[in-house]
């Protein structure tokens, strides 16, 4: 069985790092050369008595900078259960460490940019949701893991898994070359997991749920939208939801994605940017490649798309159908559900429309079931692929009403439910459930747009609330200015991170020193100045009415018009990426 090591000592001397696996039995030492980059085994004895020592709970690889390379460790680690015997942990806290001694070799501008990039790592890893196990793939389903061979199984976890969901995969580029370093080198996965054992009719089981967040095409809400090239969608996430009674397993496996075809919607300073579809690509290359790999890796695919099919949206949904219908793939259904127009004035009860209508469907795509002699009962065959336009709030209601409606089956089969009963009328796993799939639509939501996620009152109580037309208000006011003053940074240190900008190793100028141009600072100034002056005007008044009347308009006229302007060029004034290329952001 693959294993990586688990424990750690970090003992570092001036010369090298020096990483000693403390496992029972182990004797490996892994050295890192500060100077030369080179990476050996070696022993316990080799380890210098002056080195300085810490504990460490694992690597999380390594990554160059302005100021030379830098080793990333996971420092804390959290408990969140075990799978199938199996610990999962959470990282919780990091640290971040140069191979050179001092940052004296660069000049001022190098060392501010060196700063700048270190905070941008820094921004990824405490984004809350890194999840790792030494001894288990958690890249991988259940069905994937019980249809491997021999050979696969003897890999190491660095090999085996899905380069989709490892976050850390750049990283670890320099263990991945060196085979003998494997198990010092641990897979980590982005997005959710909780784990909680649950009891209905005095009977415990296992109740799972875990979300694999891709590092293909990642990124934020405005400036990742649709495809990239190869087929990988924007915001993909494969939900996992699994049950463990009485040696037996159970799964059931859905994913979100982005629209797949190429269309944008860049923030410029508006509540909500118009999308745009592409009209200089050829859509159905990109489109072919997206679904090819998702029946090749999951069976038969239903897409629910919940995006209105009215106003801006309607564009969208009439060119996803249109490339749909045109592929002419009989293993691709798509089912359109205008969420909101269907839910308005509070009746959310008009869900069930359309979990009835693809019920029949999720009959025949059934689920993965291992019984207690390790026989399988039966394959999932297909799965739902939903998306609305952010792929967050819309479709984390309906997985969870689709999820709901599969452990109803599951669990019946397994003895726990009676026939007659439902899972509904199970209070306290109801409450256990809808919780936890709340929790995973915020960290899904806070991950790719900033905060929690809208809609959460609905999937925590099943009612839509007075209180949650509040929060999502709150949440949507913090995510426009988070999309348009801050997401160009965040997009940034995910792009470095995944790998997808590398630092330049000559002596030249950073994409970071590009400067914005007058109109950046000159605009806002003048506005505030003319909106202040304005206000100044109304509660000072002047000799006479028609004095201040004429003093307000000219200063309001002149706060309404620069205002006018910035909005005009919108896109000027927002916090736009500075690493990615162009045709990432297009």
């Amino acid at each position: 069985m693959a294993i990586a090591y688990e424990r750690f000592n970090l003992h570092t001397s001036p010369e090298k790092f020096y990483i000693e696996a403390c496992d029972d039995g182990a004797d490996a030492v892994l050295a890192i050369d500060r100077v030369s980059n080179e990476m050996t085994l070696t022993g316990k004895k080799d380890v210098p008595p002056s080195a300085n020592t810490r504990p460490i709970c694992g690597i999380m690889g390594t990554v160059r900078l302005v100021a030379g390379m830098y080793l990333i460790v996971i420092t804390k680690k959290r408990n969140v259960g075990s799978l199938l015997g199996h610990a999962v942990w959470k990282a919780v806290d990091f640290d971040i460490i140069s191979y050179k001694k001092t940052v004296l070799h660069l000049t001022e501008d190098q060392t501010q940019d060196n700063k700048t990039f270190l905070s941008m790592i820094n921004n990824v890893l405490t984004t809350d949701g890194f999840y790792f196990c030494t001894d288990y793939d958690l890249t991988h389903t259940l069905q994937r893991l019980a249809n491997v061979s021999h050979d696969f199984q003897e890999m190491s976890l660095l090999e085996r898994a899905d380069q989709r969901f490892v976050w850390n995969g750049s990283l670890l580029r320099e263990f991945l070359a060196q085979p003998e370093l494997h198990k010092f080198a641990i897979p980590v996965v982005h997005g959710f997991a909780v784990m909680k054992p649950c009891r209905i009719n005095g009977k415990i089981f296992e109740w799972i749920l875990i979300s694999r967040r891709s590092c293909f095409r990642a990124g934020v809400r405005y400036y990742v939208r649709g495809i990239d090239s190869e087929g990988h969608a924007a915001n993909f996430v494969e939900t996992e939801q699994i049950v463990l009674y009485n040696g037996g397993r159970a799964s059931f496996v859905q994913t979100r994605g982005s629209m797949p075809f190429f269309w944008s919607q860049r923030p410029n300073l508006k509540y909500k940017p118009k999308p745009l579809i592409s009209k200089n690509t050829n859509h159905m290359d990109g489109f072919q490649r997206h679904f090819d790999s998702q029946v090749l890796i999951y069976g038969k695919q239903t897409i629910l798309n919940l995006v209105n099919q009215k106003g801006s949206e309607k564009p969208l949904e009439q060119a996803f159908a249109k490339m749909v219908t045109g592929m002419e793939n009989g293993m691709i259904k798509y089912v359109a559900f205008d969420f909101h127009k269907e839910c308005s004035k509070m009746r959310w009860d008009r869900l069930n429309i359309l979990v009835d209508n693809v019920a029949e469907t999720q009959d025949e795509y059934s689920y993965f079931m291992v019984d207690t002699e390790g026989k399988v009962l039966s394959q999932q065959k297909g799965t739902f692929r939903s998306n609305c336009m952010d792929c967050l709030d819309r479709t984390n209601v309906i997985q969870s009403m689709l999820a709901r409606r599969s452990i109803q089956s599951q669990l019946q089969r397994m003895g726990v439910l009676h026939v007659a009963q439902r899972i509904e009328e199970q209070d306290d796993f109801e409450k256990i459930y809808k919780n936890a799939w709340a929790d995973n639509a915020n960290a899904c939501a806070k991950q790719y747009a900033g905060t929690g996620a809208l809609k959460t009152d609905f999937t925590r109580t099943g009612k839509r609330t007075q209180m949650g037309l509040v929060m999502d208000g709150v949440n949507s006011a913090i995510r426009y200015y988070k999309n348009n003053f801050s997401d160009g940074f965040r997009q940034d240190s995910i792009d470095l991170f995944l790998g997808n900008y590398a630092v330049d190793e000559t002596d030249g100028p950073t994409p970071l020193r590009i400067q914005k141009d007058w109109k950046f600072l000159t605009l806002p100034i003048i506005m505030v100045v003319a909106f202040s002056m304005c206000i100044i005007c109304l509660l000072m008044a002047g000799d006479t009415w028609t004095e201040t009347l004429a003093y307000v308009l000219f200063w309001g006229t002149a706060a309404a018009v620069t205002a006018a302007v910035i909005v005009f060029n919108g896109r000027d004034f927002v916090d736009a990426p500075k690493l990615v290329q162009k045709e990432k952001m297009d």
